[in-house]
C-alpha cells in the first residue's frame, strides 16, 4: 500500500479534523483543573485536621496553654497544599487517562499523602521540635485521602452516568479486524464504563459488520472517515507483520494530532495469557490458560448449587401459578425439553416453560425469511407461533425458571454464555466456539447488556470477554444486573 493511500486525501479533511479539540488538550486542561480541585480540597482537609484537634479535642484534651490558632499552621497547610500536588504529578496521576482504574488513583494519593506529610513532619520538628501537634498530621494524612479519593470517586460516579446514556464519549476508530481486532472491540463492547464508543472499524479483508460495529472500508479511507465521524482516537489492532502499514497510519495520525494506541501482536500473545519469571535477570515468557481453572469452576458450581436450590424454593409458588396459567391458555405440555449444545460441545436436555403452541418446531423452517438475528441464530420480534401466556412469559424472562432445575443436575450455571441449539452451533465460525468453554447460563453479559438487541457476533464477543475475565465478584454483578434488566424487558422477545 502506498503511502497515498494513507496520508491526507483532502485538505478539507484535514482541517476539519484539526479544528476539533483533541485528546491530548482535553487531558491536559483535566490535568489542570484537577491540580486546582486538590489544591483546595488539601486546605480544607488541613484546617479540618486542626478543627478536630483543637476545638473538637478529637483524641485527647487541648490544655490552654497548648492551644494553637489556625493561623499558626497557615503557612504549613499552605506549603503542603503545594507539596502534594508535585508528588501526585511525578506519579503521573494528573496525566492518566479519564477511564484509568479507581484503585490506582487511590493508591497514588495514599503513598503520595504518606509520603509529602511525612517530609513536612520531618522539616517541622526539624526547625521546631515543640508546640505543633503531631495528631493534626496525622488527621490531616485521614483527611487529604478521604477528599481527594472521594473526589474522584463522585467524579467518575457522574462521568459513568454520563457514558451510558451516551454523552461525553471518546470516540474510537478500530483498524483491523482480525484477532487483534476481535479483541480490542470485545472488550470495549463489554465494558461500558470505560467511556469509549467504537464509531467502527476498517479493514482490507472483513468487509462486514462485527455486531453492532459498523465495517467503514478499507485502510485506504482513513483520512475520510476521521474527518466524517469526528474520530478522537485510532486503536491500531493489526498483526505486526503489517509494520510497513502500521508506520502509515501512526504518521497520518500525527499529523493529525489524534491520539493512537497501538494492540501488541507478540506472538498472538495477550498480557493475560503471559507468566513472566526471572532468571538471573533473564525474562522467561510461558503461556498460561486465560481460561477458567478448576478451583474457578468449583466456585461457580458451588454458587450455581446454592443459588438455583434458594431460587427453587422462593419461586415454587408463582412457578406453580405460571404451570396453571400454561395448562389453561393452550394444549400442550407446561415444560419443553429441548436439545441444547453446552460445554465442551456435549448436547444436553434443556428445560424451559413452553411459551409457544404445540409443533412450533416444525415451523421454524418457514419462518427463517422472516429471521430478525444475524449469525447462526433465529430470533423474531412478533413470532407468530407464541401464546398469550408464553408472550408474557418471554416478555419477563420467566419462561427460565426451569433452567434451575440444570443448574442443580450440573448441566448449566447461574452465570455463562446461553446455549445453543445443535443447528445454531453447527454454523458457528472457528473464534464463536470459545464460548463453550464453560457451561452455559441462565443469564449472562449480554442478557445485562441487551439481550435480543444484541447481534450474534457481539454477544458471542461479551461471551469471550466473560471467560477471559472471570471473576467470583463478575458474577455477582451479573446476577444483580439481571434484575433491572428482566423487570423492564430491554431486549425481550
Amino acid at each position: 500500500m502506498s503511502s497515498a493511500t494513507i496520508l491526507p486525501s483532502s485538505g478539507a479533511a484535514s482541517r476539519a479534523v484539526e479544528s476539533r479539540p483533541r485528546g491530548r488538550r482535553r487531558r491536559l486542561l483535566a490535568g489542570l483543573a484537577w491540580i486546582l480541585v486538590d489544591f483546595i480540597l488539601i486546605n480544607v482537609a488541613f484546617w479540618l485536621a486542626w478543627w478536630l484537634r483543637y476545638e473538637q479535642e478529637l483524641g485527647r484534651g487541648v490544655a490552654e496553654a497548648d492551644y494553637l490558632p489556625w493561623g499558626v499552621y497557615l503557612p504549613i497547610q499552605f506549603g503542603l497544599s503545594l507539596a502534594l500536588p508535585v508528588v501526585y504529578g511525578a506519579q503521573r496521576l494528573y496525566s492518566r487517562r479519564g477511564r484509568d482504574n479507581l484503585v490506582d488513583d487511590f493508591g497514588v494519593i495514599l503513598w503520595g499523602t504518606l509520603v509529602g506529610v511525612a517530609l513536612t513532619i520531618v522539616a517541622v520538628f526539624y526547625f521546631r521540635p515543640f508546640g505543633y501537634s503531631r495528631l493534626v498530621f496525622i488527621y490531616a494524612i485521614a483527611s487529604i485521602v478521604a477528599l481527594l479519593a472521594s473526589a474522584r470517586l463522585l467524579t467518575q460516579a457522574y462521568r459513568t452516568y454520563q457514558w451510558r446514556h451516551g454523552r461525553g464519549l471518546i470516540r474510537v476508530l478500530v483498524i483491523g479486524a482480525g484477532a487483534q481486532g476481535r479483541l480490542i472491540i470485545q472488550n470495549i463492547v463489554a465494558q461500558p464504563h470505560l467511556g469509549l464508543r467504537i464509531v467502527g472499524f476498517v479493514d482490507d479483508e472483513r468487509a462486514t459488520d462485527l455486531g453492532r460495529v459498523p465495517y467503514l472500508g478499507p485502510a485506504e479511507t482513513i483520512p475520510d472517515l476521521v474527518a466524517k465521524h469526528e474520530v478522537d482516537e485510532v486503536i491500531i489492532a493489526l498483526p505486526s507483520a503489517s509494520h510497513a502499514k502500521i508506520a502509515e497510519i501512526l504518521l497520518s495520525c500525527a499529523e493529525r494530532r489524534l491520539d493512537v494506541r497501538i494492540v501488541p501482536d507478540f506472538y498472538q500473545l495477550r498480557l493475560n495469557q503471559v507468566d513472566i519469571e526471572p532468571i538471573n535477570g533473564i525474562p522467561l515468557i510461558g503461556l498460561r490458560d486465560v481460561s477458567l481453572r478448576e478451583s474457578d469452576l468449583l466456585i461457580k458450581r458451588v454458587l450455581g448449587l446454592v443459588g438455583a436450590a434458594g431460587s427453587l424454593v422462593l419461586f415454587a409458588p408463582l412457578m406453580l401459578a405460571i404451570a396453571l396459567a400454561i395448562r389453561l391458555d393452550s394444549a400442550g405440555p407446561v415444560v419443553v425439553r429441548q436439545t441444547r449444545i453446552g460445554r465442551g460441545g456435549k448436547p444436553f436436555p434443556f428445560f424451559k416453560f413452553r411459551s409457544m403452541r404445540v409443533g412450533a418446531e416444525r415451523e421454524l423452517d418457514k419462518l427463517m425469511a422472516l429471521n430478525e438475528a444475524s449469525g447462526p441464530i433465529f430470533k423474531m420480534r412478533n413470532d407468530p407461533r407464541l401464546t398469550r401466556v408464553g408472550r408474557i412469559l418471554r416478555r419477563l424472562s420467566l419462561d427460565e425458571l426451569p433452567q434451575l432445575y440444570n443448574v442443580l443436575r450440573g448441566e448449566m450455571s447461574l452465570v455463562g454464555p446461553r446455549p445453543g441449539f445443535p443447528f445454531e452451533v453447527e454454523r458457528y465460525e472457528e473464534w464463536h466456539r470459545r464460548r463453550l468453554e464453560v457451561s452455559p447460563g441462565i443469564t449472562g453479559l449480554w442478557q445485562v447488556s441487551g439481550r435480543s438487541d444484541i447481534p450474534f457476533d457481539e454477544m458471542a464477543l461479551l461471551d469471550i470477554w466473560y471467560i477471559e475475565n472471570w471473576s467470583l465478584t463478575l458474577d455477582l454483578k451479573i446476577l444483580v444486573r439481571t434484575v433491572p434488566a428482566v423487570l423492564f424487558g430491554v431486549g425481550a422477545y
